[in-house]
């Protein structure tokens, strides 16, 4: 918890203030029985009315201070805890921003919503809570214990058997329970996982009819989620019981020794009252934070999870300052190999080439053959594991990855866009890009056509995931976000996979005037996208089977020659 304590830090006139409404409150509630007990010892045993008005009066008064208090402190807290999960969401939210595909990997996507979510509202719920308890408890706990021993020394010692059972009663049921609560923010990531892995797989699901298998899923994980909280539950609702046979069985002993102590003339019927009262209050003190301890041990855990978030250093950092290159466009791989982390053998090993501008670098291979691996390797989603690769002569481990994604204008095997209309989709590519830049950029990516055919065109609102387009519309929008970008290096990953035969050949061939001073890195399935390619690199199981151009390669390279026989005629061929 010491490491989000500076989150704390914008807040501080807030927390003083919590802290000086608190302290007043409590102390108008440790008067208030000894009001009481003025009322009943010179007021109601000796029938004097007007004393009964006059203190009944200042307790009115006091009490609604006392309240006012209560109000203020309570607007603060939440205020202040409201403010600190906001910033802690942000300070998580730009840090995970920073993370490389292999921390994505590793703490899965599932999770980091859970944590950046869930998490942080149970850290901003127990704040809340405790900056008032934690200030109130004491204070009443030990303003009680002072205030009952003016009333009655000996009766105090009552609190030497109380007390320590109540804290031992807290602190063993508290115990039982971290272990379960720490389960449950596993099995709460676990269920969002299945039903991330749902909502975005619907179509398929329901294309193979897996809807059946996906509810027993979701049911088991459910399940599993609901008996640990259940079962957590069950320990912490031990508490509440067990406070409140303590706090009876305590009021009964006082009632006990007080009335044998007023029958020995030793005590006032109003001190005895007063007394049951600060004895409620250290009760009720202590009942409070058993209620914090109900939230303690799982707002631990949640501590401990954005904490590693947090303490986890991107396996990629960005070179220091800015780099000024002497030519622009050229991409290099110097006997690149990489392996993914606990992998068996290598995706890619000893890759060697050269892209530069003006050029086509066409990548082909079968499945799994590294193909997507490779082009990662450029904008740094992932670091070589050995030799280097190179932007524009620097390595690009030196490059700052702001300046090194820049250069770049990439397209993913899997398309993404987002929610929000046609324009600010492409709009993703460049941030000032104008209307006329937009729709130059949806023309050459053959674009334009379906969205002047769309009710509202450019401003059309595109659904989450685009999921009111084709997968060719997809594509094609996420072409003309990477072209809009105007950068020095393309990427594109088996991004032509959607379209038609003919949509694809005007597409090369816009695509050929709009990369004419940059480099272009393709990687394909279909033989008709690479055949006319400056250079064609053919991949297979992670190594370079073969570099030339189509005809070279039909010579030199079986794997090539397959691939070309596999989707080719003979006459296509020749």
């Amino acid at each position: 918890m010491k490491q989000l304590i500076k989150y704390l830090e914008p807040f501080k006139t807030q927390v003083i203030a919590v802290i000086v409404l608190v302290f007043l409150q409590s102390m108008a509630d440790l008067y208030l029985p000894t009001l009481m007990s003025d009322i009943i010892d010179h007021g109601v045993v000796k029938g004097d009315v007007p004393y009964i008005w006059k203190i009944g009066g200042i307790m009115l008064l006091v009490a609604a201070g006392g309240l006012l208090c209560a109000i203020l402190s309570s607007f603060f807290s939440a205020r202040t805890a409201v403010g600190f999960g906001r910033n802690l969401r942000n300070e998580v939210f730009i840090h995970v921003e920073n993370f490389s595909q292999e921390e994505f990997d590793r703490l899965g996507t599932a999770s980091l919503i859970t944590r950046t979510t869930n998490d942080i509202l149970q850290v901003q719920n127990v704040l809340m809570f405790a900056l008032r308890i934690m200030i109130t408890a004491p204070i009443m706990a030990v303003g009680g214990i002072i205030m009952a021993m003016g009333r009655d020394a000996r009766l105090t010692l009552i609190f030497l058997v109380i007390l320590p059972v109540l804290a031992l009663t807290i602190f063993f049921i508290a115990r039982k329970a971290i272990g379960l609560f720490k389960a449950i923010q596993k099995k709460l990531d676990a269920l969002n996982r299945v039903l991330r892995e749902y909502l975005t797989g619907v179509r398929v699901i329901r294309a193979f009819n897996r809807t059946g298998y996906e509810e027993k899923r979701f049911d088991a994980a459910n399940r599993d989620l609901t008996e640990t909280t259940t079962a957590a539950i069950k320990i912490m609702s031990l508490i509440a019981p067990a406070m409140t046979l303590i706090v009876n069985l305590s009021t009964i002993a006082i009632v006990w020794f007080g009335a044998v102590r007023i029958d020995n003339n030793r005590m006032e019927v109003g001190d005895l009252m007063a007394f049951i009262q600060y004895a409620m209050q250290i009760m009720f003190s202590l009942l409070m934070v058993s209620i914090l301890f109900i939230m303690i041990p799982r707002a631990q855990v949640s501590v401990e999870r954005i904490n590693e978030i947090l303490d986890t250093e991107p396996a990629i950092e960005g070179g220091k300052g800015s780099r000024a290159a002497n030519a622009k466009g050229w991409v290099e791989f110097q006997n690149v190999s990489f392996s993914y982390p606990g992998a068996e053998a290598p995706a890619l090993s000893d890759i060697s080439f050269k892209a530069g501008p003006g050029e086509v670098t066409a990548i082909i291979g079968g499945t799994g053959a590294g193909k997507s691996t490779l082009v990662q390797l450029i904008p740094r989603f992932y670091d070589a594991t050995e030799g280097r690769v190179l932007v524009d002569g620097i390595d690009v481990r030196d490059w700052p990855l702001e300046e090194l994604r820049k250069k770049i204008g990439y397209v993913p095997q899997k398309t993404v866009l987002f929610s929000g209309t046609v324009a600010e989709n492409i709009r993703f590519g460049k941030e000032d890009a104008s209307f006329e830049e937009i729709r130059h950029a949806a023309e050459a990516a053959q674009a334009a056509d379906f969205i002047e055919e769309m009710k509202e065109k450019y401003e059309t609102v595109i659904a989450q995931g685009g999921t009111n387009l084709s997968g060719g519309q997809k594509q094609r929008l996420a072409i003309a976000r990477a072209l809009v970008r105007k950068p020095d290096i393309y990427i594109f990953d088996d991004s032509f996979s959607a379209l038609d035969f003919k949509t694809d050949a005007k597409l090369r061939q816009a695509l050929r005037k709009e990369t004419a001073d940059a480099a272009v890195i393709l990687i394909a399935q279909r033989v008709a996208t690479v055949m006319d390619a400056d250079r064609i690199i053919v991949l297979n199981e992670g190594k370079i089977a073969g570099i030339g151009k189509h005809q070279e390669l039909l010579k030199t390279c079986p794997v090539y020659r397959e691939i070309v026989a596999s989707q080719l005629s003979e006459e296509e061929i020749a």
